[in-house]
């Protein structure tokens, strides 16, 4: 019997190594997709709504590829090309068909956008379309940003990308009063790779306090915009939440913790050094008080990784509880926290800027999310810790060592990944 219990907790081990192991696997497909961000003004006007929107140009045209019968390429989506480079396939924007029909290509975005008042969809208009490059667009942070955007014309230069090419566009909404409630969702689905990471950031501005509302993924479910209430604030949350359930680094050290921590006063303890740590510097790496060079975001991932490691030898490097040895693990996390912030601060760039609207309120409610996260980590692994050590002392400890060796494993192999890039951005 003895033996048939070692077998089983190795058998669990195995199988936890190998499930997260097949969660660090990353999916490929050819379409290229340099921005996964689309961004939303929406003005209140005395006849409706304006809505100013920026979005990858591939969301609109990646799922329009045909092909025909004997053809040796795929009949081109509208507005694009296509081309073998380097025996694949790639797809460039066809500027002569946009300089001749701008607003066709605005009406594909129009077409997916769905804005409902009281249940009913509203037909939109186009008034502008713009093309800008990665890397050349202006600004579109604030709604300020996004009126002018929509009206500067920026250089583009064949070869142009789909992948790197962004689309910005005013749509007119009428209706018949004022707009006290309105929802907004998108029926395109382009079958791009990671399109249910797609940030999508909503600004509305009924009031002279803008509310920020934040979704990801293609918004199939539809985002419900009210003049009063705290939807803004609940969607930051939310992402929060599911930023660090989603991410396996973060995820990953929280286990270590738990299993470290002999006590649950430590833990709380070590649980609140992290929450300081990373609330500082998710808030300074957010408003770029960090290096801005391509090798800093790999190097503070491959120190997230070494802290996953780090956190599971610690686990079962000292049996002693002493105040002086609680105090330096409490320091240690705390510590930790900042490198794991600065992982924060990466994502909130993406789907924030420094010049949004209620910045402040943004950032507390990313953060709150993050800490609810966190929470619920340890409200689903310390009981049953607890009640496995109440039940079978040995499998408790079996328990943890295949969790803590799990973690390591993965933190190993993330460690030499990450490091392979920092080493490639240097040369």
């Amino acid at each position: 019997m003895h033996k048939l219990i070692k077998r089983n907790n190795f058998l669990f081990c195995a199988l936890f190594v190998g499930l997260l192991l097949s969660l660090t696997l990353s999916a490929s497909a050819h379409f290229l997709l340099n921005l996964n961000v689309r961004i939303m003004h929406v003005q209140h006007t005395d006849d409706g709504l304006r809505v100013y929107m920026r979005t990858p140009m591939p969301h609109l045209v990646a799922d329009k590829v045909g092909r025909q019968d004997g053809a040796t390429l795929p009949d081109a989506a509208p507005y694009t090309t296509n081309a073998m480079k380097d025996g694949q396939l790639v797809h460039f924007v066809d500027l002569e068909a946009f300089k001749n029909d701008p607003d066709g290509l605005g009406q594909l975005a129009e077409d997916g956008l769905q804005l409902l008042v009281e249940n009913q969809r509203l037909g939109g208009t186009i008034e502008k379309v713009q093309l800008h490059r990665i890397g050349s667009e202006p600004g579109f942070a604030t709604l300020e940003e996004a009126q002018r955007a929509v009206q500067t014309e920026t250089p583009l230069l064949p070869p142009l990308y789909v992948g790197d090419t962004i689309v910005d566009l005013v749509l007119d909404y009428n209706t018949e009063g004022v707009v006290q409630s309105f929802s907004l969702a998108n029926t395109l689905d382009p079958g791009l790779p990671d399109q249910d990471q797609t940030a999508n950031l909503i600004l509305d501005y009924a009031s002279d306090r803008p509310q920020v509302f934040r979704s990801r993924g293609l918004m199939t479910e539809p985002v419900e915009i009210q003049l009063e209430g705290y939807g803004g604030f609940l969607s930051f949350v939310w992402e929060g939440i599911r930023h660090i359930l989603e991410g396996l680094d973060h995820v990953l050290f929280v286990v270590c913790l738990v299993i470290g921590a002999q006590t649950l006063r430590a833990l709380l303890l070590r649980a609140t050094g992290f929450t300081v740590g990373h609330s500082v510097t998710l808030s300074l790496g957010f408003f770029g008080f960090v290096p801005s060079g391509s090798w800093f975001i790999p190097a503070v991932e491959t120190g997230i990784a070494l802290s996953i490691i780090f956190a599971a030898v610690a686990a079962f490097a000292s049996t002693t509880n002493t105040a002086r040895s609680e105090l330096t693990m409490v320091l240690l996390t705390t510590l930790i926290g900042l490198l794991h912030g600065l992982g924060f601060s990466f994502v909130l760039q993406e789907i924030l800027q420094v010049t949004s609207p209620n910045i402040w309120q943004s950032l507390l409610a990313f953060n709150l999310g993050v800490e609810l996260g966190q929470v619920a980590i340890i409200l689903a692994l310390w009981p049953a810790l607890l009640l496995c050590h109440h039940a079978n002392a040995g499998l408790w400890m079996s328990l943890r060592i295949g969790l803590a060796g799990g973690c390591a494993a993965i933190a190993c192999y993330w460690t030499f990944q990450r490091m392979a890039e920092v080493y490639s951005t240097l040369t």
